[in-house]
């Protein structure tokens, strides 16, 4: 499982011009399924997201997680996290989960974040979304359960 963290100010996902989710202070959480995903993957996943220790204290220092600073959550599913680059010019999807495997994955993905009483907003799987966001910082965390990077 992939996953890019960006800590926002606001941010909004669309889909065909209604707004499917929309935040203030928190983190917008781009999320790719790879084929070989497990529960394990995911909860790995939750807890680095939740724990990840990017947000200012009083000392202006990256010292605070999500919830210490009552932050909220948008997920969007993009399989194109798993696009492989390496070889030519247009990009390989084989190592992105196929819909019929991702979409449990990545509903069980909210429902872990949920679970943790955080305010979590999605996109819509499988949908052509428009993200609109503030990067506040700019703070970008790259983030891999498989941990090739």
């Amino acid at each position: 499982m992939r996953a890019v963290a960006q800590r926002v100010s606001r941010a909004q996902v669309e889909v065909e011009g209604q707004i499917a989710g929309a935040i203030g202070c928190g983190l917008v959480v781009l999320v790719g399924i790879h084929r070989t995903d497990t529960e394990q993957d995911l909860a790995w996943m939750v807890d680095k997201i939740l724990n990840l220790r990017i947000f200012d204290d009083e000392q202006g220092v990256m010292n605070r997680a999500l919830a210490e600073v009552d932050g909220q959550l948008l997920v969007v599913s993009q399989f194109t996290l798993h696009g492989d680059c390496r070889k030519g010019r247009r990009p390989s999807w084989n190592e992105a989960a196929p819909p019929h495997l991702a979409r449990p994955l990545y509903d069980r993905f909210l429902a872990l974040c949920r679970e943790r009483s955080l305010a979590v907003q999605a996109g819509v799987f499988q949908a052509g979304m428009e993200l609109s966001l503030t990067n506040s910082g700019p703070v970008t965390i790259l983030l891999d359960s498989h941990k090739t990077f």
